[in-house]
């Protein structure tokens, strides 16, 4: 039987980006997404070109009863889930001293309540020897200002995910964090300007961006044979900027 991979933020991005390549893995794909349905379709149509199988499945990550969907939809249709990738998210920039109390709840809402939710169904219903893995951030270890809301979200989904590695104890399932640095993708390039952006390019080493591709990369190896004995961790893919 074909093996299954549930990816959340599926329609764009380093979520776009991670279904595509593990749909080449040979993985079945139940791509999630929240409101871009057109851009979800397509990323279903382009793996079914390419001889995957994959659907769409629209939900609200933070939303108990749409995770649920999520991963009852998923099975139906393909019989298991055996891997779950966890990229829902959402950035504001916004200085701590600002308040904004309504932003803040927003992004603990989706990036740290939603993560919650679907590490939540992944421990129930991921096949043993499964894969669960959920996105993070470099700025968790950067922390540069305007960014509190992010980096605390994500702090947050770091723990999760090395609380959850040791309660999967037994079921030979890895769970693990990628965080990635600076990439190219529209949450983070949406409202810098190039002159920012030149400038955001020379902090690394690498004096470059990542790609999505890149990342999926790293998510495809945690998802693989090959990094079965990875567990608990979080795998910084940032070009050397932390």
């Amino acid at each position: 039987m074909k093996k299954t991979a549930i990816v959340t933020g599926a329609s764009r991005g380093i979520g776009r980006a991670t279904a595509l390549r593990l749909a080449q893995d040979g993985f079945a794909v139940a791509a999630n997404y929240l409101s871009n349905a057109a851009e979800a379709d397509k990323v279903v149509a382009a793996i079914r070109k390419a001889g995957g199988a994959a659907i769409a499945v629209q939900g609200d990550v933070a939303e108990p009863s749409d995770v649920e969907r999520l991963f009852a939809d998923t099975t139906k249709e393909f019989g298991t889930v055996d891997v779950v990738v966890h990229n829902s998210g959402i950035l504001l920039n916004s200085p701590i001293a600002a308040g904004d109390v309504d932003g803040f709840d927003r992004v603990i809402r989706t990036n740290l309540r939603g993560t919650f939710l679907v590490l939540s169904q992944a421990a129930k219903q991921v096949s043993p020897g499964g894969r669960i893995i959920a996105l993070s951030t470099t700025v968790v270890a950067t922390t540069p200002p305007t960014y509190g809301a992010y980096a605390t979200s994500k702090a947050g989904v770091e723990a999760l995910v090395r609380t959850l590695s040791k309660e999967m104890r037994g079921r030979q399932i890895t769970v693990n964090a990628v965080a990635p640095g600076a990439t190219t993708t529209e949450m983070f390039l949406e409202g810098k300007s190039e002159e920012l952006l030149a400038q955001l390019k020379k902090t690394g080493p690498m004096e470059r961006f990542g790609e999505p591709d890149e990342i999926a990369r790293a998510v495809s190896f945690l998802a693989g044979p090959d990094g079965a004995w990875v567990n608990g961790q979080v795998l910084r893919v940032n070009g050397g900027t932390a």
